[in-house]
C-alpha cells in the first residue's frame, strides 16, 4: 500500500512539471453592433453587423518548454460573425502559425500579419475595426496577412528596439487565394519593420515589397468598394513605405502615421499619400477616440482623394466587456465611391461618385 503512495506521488510530480512546461489556451472576442448607413443617392439601411472596435475571432494558443532557453509555440485564430453564427471564408483566415523562442528571438511560420500592417492598426485610435477605421479608405491596399510566410522577431531586451521581418512565397500564383480581400492573390512577398518604444513614446518605420505572379486589379481592402481598379500585370511589384508613432501624455493619447504606396500599372505609375491623426482621450471608466484619415492617389489621368471623420465613445463595464457608439463620415472626391468599412452588415448601394457616406454603430463587445 505504501509502495502504491508512493509511486501515484511520484507519477503526480512529474505530471505536475508536464502541465508546468506546456499550456494551451482558449480566447477570443465577440463584438456585435447595429449600424445606421446613408450613403448619397442611396436609401438609408439598418443592419446588424461586428467588428465595431474590436475583431470577432475565436483563437488558440500554445507553448511547450522545451528546455536550454529554447520554446516552441502555437497561434490559430478564426475570424467569426457572432450576428449570423458564420465563419469568415478559410477558417483559420486570421493567423495560423507555428514558432520557435529562443534568446535570439522568435522564428514564425505560417499565415500571419505583414509588418506593413502594423503600423497601420498599432497607430490608428480605431485599429482596424468598425466604421471609424483607416484603412477603410485605401485606394491601393498592400495586404493585411500573408499566406505562406517565414517570419523573424527581434528579441524583446534590446533596451526598448523592437523589430521583425518576413518572406512570402507566391506558391506559382496561389499564395492567399480564396482568402480575404485585404489578401493579394499570388505575391511574393518581403517586408520588415523597425521601432523604438519607451515610456510613453512609441514610434516605428516599416517597408515591403509584393511581386506579382498573376495579373491583378488593385484597390483597397473593403468591399463592396468604389475606388478606381488598377489592372496590374504580372511581374510588377507594389512597393509600401510607412511610418508611425504615439505618446502617451496622460491625459490623452496622440497616434498617426504617413503611408505611400507605388505600383506600375497598365496605365502608368500608380501612387497613393495615406495619413492618418486620431487620439484617445480617457473618461473615467469610458474613453472617447477621435480620428481624420485622407488618402490621395496619383496617376497621369486622376488624382481621386478621401476623408473621412469618426468619433467613438466608449463605456467599459469592465475589463472585459464594453459598450460604444461610432459616428464617422467619409466624404468621396473625383472618380471615388467609397462606402463605409460595415463588416458583416447588409449595406446599400455605393455612393454616387464625389458622394458621401454616413454611419452611426452601436454595439457590445466582450472579450473571453
Amino acid at each position: 500500500m505504501k509502495k502504491s503512495l508512493l509511486a501515484l506521488a511520484v507519477l503526480a510530480a512529474f505530471a505536475g512539471v508536464a502541465s508546468a512546461q506546456s499550456s494551451v489556451t482558449l480566447y477570443g472576442t465577440l463584438d456585435v453592433n447595429g449600424t445606421y448607413l446613408k450613403n448619397s443617392g442611396q436609401s438609408r439601411r439598418y443592419s446588424m453587423g461586428t467588428d465595431g472596435i474590436n475583431s470577432s475571432q475565436l483563437g488558440f494558443r500554445g507553448v511547450e518548454d522545451l528546455g536550454g532557453g529554447l520554446k516552441a509555440g502555437f497561434t490559430l485564430i478564426s475570424g467569426v460573425n457572432p450576428d449570423t453564427g458564420t465563419a469568415n471564408g478559410k477558417f483559420w483566415n486570421r493567423r495560423s502559425t507555428v514558432s520557435l523562442f529562443s534568446n535570439a528571438g522568435e522564428l514564425r511560420l505560417g499565415r500571419d500579419y505583414t509588418p506593413i500592417f502594423w503600423n497601420q492598426t498599432i497607430f490608428d485610435a480605431f485599429g482596424a475595426n468598425g466604421i471609424g477605421e483607416g484603412n477603410g479608405i485605401r485606394q491601393l491596399a498592400s495586404g493585411v496577412r500573408s499566406d505562406n510566410s517565414i517570419g523573424y522577431f527581434l528579441p524583446s531586451n534590446l533596451g526598448g528596439f523592437y523589430g521583425q521581418a518576413m518572406v512570402a512565397a507566391a506558391e506559382g500564383g496561389t499564395t492567399n487565394a480564396g482568402g480575404s480581400s485585404s489578401d493579394k492573390v499570388g505575391a511574393r512577398t518581403y517586408q520588415g519593420r523597425l521601432g523604438f518604444a519607451a515610456g510613453p513614446f512609441d514610434v516605428a518605420a516599416a517597408y515591403g515589397t509584393q511581386r506579382f505572379t498573376n495579373a491583378v486589379g488593385l484597390a483597397g481592402t473593403i468591399t463592396p468598394f468604389g475606388a478606381p481598379t488598377y489592372a496590374v500585370a504580372a511581374g510588377q511589384s507594389l512597393k509600401t513605405f510607412n511610418i508611425g508613432g504615439a505618446y502617451d501624455f496622460g491625459f490623452l493619447k496622440l497616434l498617426g502615421y504617413f503611408e505611400h504606396e507605388k505600383v506600375t500599372a497598365t496605365i502608368g505609375d500608380v501612387k497613393e499619400n495615406m495619413f492618418s491623426i486620431s487620439t484617445v482621450i480617457p473618461m473615467g471608466q469610458g474613453e472617447v477616440h477621435l480620428g481624420y484619415d485622407r488618402s490621395k492617389v496619383k496617376t497621369a489621368a486622376l488624382s481621386p482623394t478621401v476623408d473621412l471623420f469618426a468619433a467613438t465613445y466608449q463605456y467599459n463595464l469592465s475589463k472585459r466587456t464594453a459598450m460604444y457608439a461610432t459616428v464617422a463620415r467619409l466624404a468621396n472626391k473625383d472618380a471615388t465611391s467609397l462606402n463605409l468599412g460595415v463588416v458583416g452588415n447588409s449595406v446599400p448601394g455605393l455612393p454616387t461618385a464625389g458622394g458621401n457616406s454616413k454611419g452611426l454603430s452601436l454595439g457590445v463587445r466582450h472579450f473571453f
